[in-house]
């Protein structure tokens, strides 16, 4: 076999290799599972039926007929609130919906059949109810947790990719409460954000982690 044929055999075979081992590195990096895409998100703008009051939460509490019994109030830094009839009820740790029965039975002794609702207004959530993102972004951040919120949502709070950021490398790190471990899952927020693949928009929950890595070249 003359030169020119042999050096053209070399270089295909080391083009075979190269290509070979490159899939193989891509793939290493994509083992994570992929969370189903969120297909349709309410308008809501408040907080999770399941979000936990906390410290310095801001309620409106409403009653039924009773307006007066009623208002705006602050959760204390001790964990309570005090309406009209009601004295240092604790509030943190609960739902908004638990906080309403509550304060339904304690109205219970006044009036007759109560119609109590509790609406957070503002919220100052502790880490188990924010979504943190963090690594190759605008501004890494913590965002309280709100309904229905997606990785979209929260890039926008965050002001999207770094410039460097290697989007489709992310990881959404999440707290499985039944098993007691710490789940990851891939994102592609190169795809999401770049290209406008809404199939790589997932819905959040509260505590999620957000990690984006830098690229390395």
């Amino acid at each position: 076999m003359s030169s020119a044929p042999l050096r053209a055999a070399r270089a295909a075979l080391i083009s075979g290799v190269a290509a070979t081992a490159l899939a193989g590195c891509m793939g290493a990096g994509t083992t994570a599972p992929q969370l189903p895409s969120a297909n349709f998100v309410q308008n809501q703008e408040g907080p999770g039926e399941g979000y936990i009051i906390g410290p310095l939460d801001e309620l409106q509490i409403f009653v039924w007929r009773n307006p007066e019994l009623g208002g705006k109030v602050q959760v204390r830094p001790d964990g309570r609130i005090t309406t009209p009839l009601i004295t240092d009820m604790p509030a943190v740790g609960k739902t908004p919906t638990m906080l309403q029965q509550d304060i339904k039975l304690q109205l219970s002794e006044y009036i007759t059949d109560p119609i109590v609702s509790v609406i957070v207004t503002t919220f100052n959530s502790t880490f188990s109810q924010q979504v943190r993102v963090v690594g190759a972004t605008e501004k890494p951040a913590s965002i309280p947790f709100r309904a229905n919120m997606t990785v979209l949502d929260a890039m926008i709070a965050v002001g999207g990719l770094g410039e460097f950021a290697a989007g489709n490398k992310a990881r959404l790190v999440r707290f499985d409460k039944g098993s007691g471990k710490q789940q990851e899952y891939a994102l592609r927020l190169n795809d999401l954000i770049k290209r406008g693949d809404i199939k790589a928009n997932v819905r959040l929950q509260p505590g999620d982690v957000i990690i984006i890595p830098e690229s390395m070249f």
